[in-house]
């Protein structure tokens, strides 16, 4: 059944259609549309869930926490400062390997104050050892979200479904909505092999001497290396039951490409016709879509973006004082390879500013032209005249 949603209630049908048992709620925009949605089941008997108004992210974390170590299917959403706020317990949830699921709407952090789209928030978390699937459309936030679970579940690590917000999270388009039955077969009830039951009482969480802690966190790294693998089998069940399929990542005529330019997120939507114009033009360039960023699919980007002369990379956040993260990340990944692309890094469209086609022409252009990188991050877009004025 196709619906026009806005990409916020594709997360909300995604949670209805996993039958969520525990929903946790704390609004913060541009997020608040998702439990808003879930708090409207809860109530006319949709959804069978509890649902659990708290007085905060990080109480909202602390109660899927709970409902998760007791064998429940956990679901929460959050953004921006409430993401942050969470810090300390999202450590809590994955060394505690449990299988939540968040929405995690990006928007910038403040001050200044400003509700609009940046990855910077859930960059910001990407060590805290949650999977982090970020998505280009509303239909991919809705498939990445009922196979988030199945992630989660499989693995016993918790799962961040992120999404851009407004370009995304406010925007309407036709989604395809799948029937429940066909859900119900993709994700069957989770069964945990360990929770809290009081037939069966035993410690949770305690005390761990230094002679058993790197064995456990050794443990959550393997299974982190798993998720990769784990995710293309859970892709092609998907595939064979709904007849659609994402990826971890995406390679768009990188082959005989002599410049690659490197997305994430809504970005990518409107790099696809830039690419297009490009290619009509006779300019041998590709585009490179990152979906899955933790655990970081080294091998695939070895693959697919070895080969080429120079990487762009398009940067929708900022580590202060190193530059992009995907940029480094994937600088990284190349550095072993006997010869390497140069990668360009390039910062844009924080705090919600738009990325226009043009700005993807000029980033192309300026990596074309020259043979290295300039400087670590080149910021595209901005005004000088504010820069000097808060700068003096």
């Amino acid at each position: 059944m196709k619906k026009v949603l806005e990409g916020s209630h594709a997360v909300s049908e995604a949670a209805r259609l996993a039958r969520v048992q525990v929903i946790a709620a704390y609004p913060i925009t541009p997020q608040t549309h998702i439990v808003e949605a879930l708090s409207e089941y809860c109530s006319d008997g949709t959804l069978d869930a509890r649902f659990i108004n708290v007085e905060s992210e990080h109480s909202a974390m602390a109660a899927v926490i709970g409902a998760a170590s007791g064998g429940a299917r956990a679901f929460t959403a959050s953004s921006s400062h409430g993401l942050a706020y969470m810090h300390e317990l999202l450590h809590w949830a994955s060394a505690a390997r449990l299988p939540i699921v968040m929405a995690e709407v990006n928007r910038a952090l403040g001050p200044g104050w400003n509700i609009w789209t940046d990855q910077t928030d859930s960059l910001a978390q990407r060590d805290t050892g949650w999977i982090q699937l970020y998505c280009e459309d509303g239909q991919e936030v809705l498939d990445t979200t009922l196979q988030a679970f199945r992630l989660a579940e499989g693995l016993n690590l918790p799962v961040m479904v992120i999404l851009d917000a407004f370009y995304l999270s406010h925007t309407f388009e036709p989604i395809d909505i799948p029937d429940q039955q066909l859900v119900d077969r993709f994700l069957p009830r989770p069964s945990p092999r360990i929770k809290m039951d009081t037939a069966d009482p035993c410690a949770f969480n305690q005390l761990v001497t230094p002679a058993a802690y790197m064995e456990m966190r050794y443990n959550t790294q393997v299974a982190m290396e798993a998720a990769q693998d784990c995710f293309g089998k859970i892709e092609k069940e998907f595939a064979a039951i709904f007849n659609r399929t994402h990826g971890p990542v995406e390679a768009i005529q990188c082959r005989d490409a002599d410049i690659i330019m490197v997305t994430t997120g809504t970005v990518t939507g409107t790099c696809r016709p830039v690419l297009a114009d490009l290619r009509s033009r006779g300019e041998k360039v590709g585009l490179f879509k990152i979906k899955l960023f933790r655990p970081f699919p080294k091998d695939l980007i070895c693959r697919h973006l070895g080969s080429a002369k120079k990487i762009a990379v398009v940067d929708r956040n900022v580590s202060f004082g190193a530059g992009g993260i995907f940029a480094q990340e994937i600088q990284a990944a190349l550095c072993n390879l006997d010869t390497h692309p140069r990668v360009f890094s390039y910062v844009v469209g924080l705090g919600g500013r738009d990325i226009t086609p043009t700005t993807l022409v000029e980033i192309y252009t300026e990596t074309k032209e020259n043979s290295i990188p300039g400087q670590e991050s080149v910021w595209i877009g901005l005004n000088q005249e504010i820069v000097e004025t808060w700068r003096n």
